[in-house]
């Protein structure tokens, strides 16, 4: 197979739709955030996650932030965050100068323990955190932010019966995971506010964008408020809170709404590719894969894997990641937990090493929904020769 043609990881995959949404868009001279494609787009993901309300804007960072906002997180407020994430789950909760307490994964979904978590609430309460060896006051965490990494839910019953019992509210970080559901309920309506990503690596992508949802029309209200400046309703310019160029424009929104009529073909790819890839290699020893727990449905996003060097005959993830590349394949590294980046290093973890380890040995796979059988077939022969 010729080495021109470039694999990438998750490349942006265009229906057709999107051109003639986008150029209708242009047509009318409504290319200025806000307008039809952007009301359009918001009932379309209304509808299909099935949550009431939902604000599109400018990315799934901005949406993070103002569910922070919006759960009246302040300075030197304590908020707990899932470690095993990328930085966008935890940035904005330093945007608001508050302090991150870190959550370890548990081993069945990769995200955040129940038990841990509620470990992280205790200390919280009884003054047990230091920051800079320095003790911070007794106080509950504002908010929790759960992941679902990679488009695999967490667990959220018993994240949610944590979160209830010590009256929390939780914000589901649903970045990576638009369409996945669990027992029932589809990603994106499972905490009091859930947030949803638009880049252009995601499974529908808007180029860029993100979306607030809520059951709650109070709280969704204020994000669009909040979202486009936070002008008072006047005859002139009026502004009594801070506001933010958070909103999407109507351009982006008629991407999405173009995207988005392919979500269930994108979401049988993705999960093709990971079939595809597990029928070819699980039987390697040293490499595993994460199977959907009962009453869980991933996106399958990503798809990811585990390699064992102590089981492998000493073949690393980085040996898979080297011979990829000289193939023009890209692959990467799963995220790295969040309580080992230098700027988080000083903010307290509750946790083993649990995430650590599925750092230290996981692998995301080009996963794109252009991707065919037969790159997938190269990609796993590439993969095997390195255990023969």
């Amino acid at each position: 197979m010729s080495k021109e043609k470039k694999i990438y990881l998750s490349p942006p995959h265009m229906s057709g739709k999107e051109k003639e949404l986008v150029q209708e868009a242009i047509d009318s001279n409504w290319i200025a955030p806000l307008g039809p494609n952007v009301d359009g787009f918001e009932k379309e993901l209304c509808d299909y996650t099935g949550a009431k309300h939902i604000a599109a804007l400018s990315s799934g960072t901005a949406s993070l932030h103002l569910a922070l906002i919006l759960a009246g997180v302040k300075s030197e407020d304590v908020v707990i965050c899932q470690s095993l994430t990328f930085s966008a789950s935890a940035n904005p909760i330093v945007y608001q100068g508050a302090y991150p307490v870190f959550v370890d994964s548990e081993s069945y979904t990769w995200n955040m323990c129940p038990e841990q978590l509620e470990n992280a609430i205790f200390a919280c309460l009884k003054g047990e955190l230091k920051i800079n060896k320095k003790n911070i006051e007794p106080k509950k965490p504002k908010a929790i932010i759960a992941v679902h990494l990679y488009g695999m839910p967490a667990k959220m019953d018993e994240i949610n019966a944590v979160a209830e019992k010590y009256d929390i509210p939780v914000i589901e970080d649903a970045a990576e995971a638009l369409g996945s559901v669990y027992k029932g309920n589809k990603a994106g309506n499972l905490g009091k506010m859930s947030i949803l990503s638009f880049n252009g690596n995601k499974i529908i992508t808007t180029s860029g964008g993100g979306a607030l949802l809520s059951e709650d029309k109070t709280l969704i209200d204020k994000a669009k408020f909040l979202s486009t400046q936070a002008r008072d309703p006047a005859p002139y310019y009026l502004h009594t809170n801070i506001g933010y160029n958070y909103r999407m424009s109507n351009i982006l929104a008629a991407i999405g709404r173009g995207q988005l009529e392919m979500i269930d073909e994108k979401i049988t790819k993705r999960r093709n590719n990971y079939e595809s890839y597990k029928s070819k290699l699980e039987n390697i020893d040293g490499i595993t894969f994460l199977d959907e727990p009962e009453g869980f449905f991933s996106n399958r996003w990503l798809t990811t894997i585990l390699v064992d060097p102590e089981k492998s005959k000493g073949i690393s993830r980085e040996n898979i990641i080297s011979a990829l590349e000289k193939e023009n394949i890209e692959s990467r590294p799963v995220w790295k937990p969040m309580h080992t980046q230098p700027i988080f290093e000083k903010y307290p973890f509750f946790g083993t090493e649990v995430s650590d380890n599925i750092f230290d040995k996981g692998l995301c796979l080009p996963s794109g929904t252009e991707l065919e059988e037969k790159d997938i077939e190269h990609i796993s022969n590439i993969i095997k020769s390195l255990f023969l």
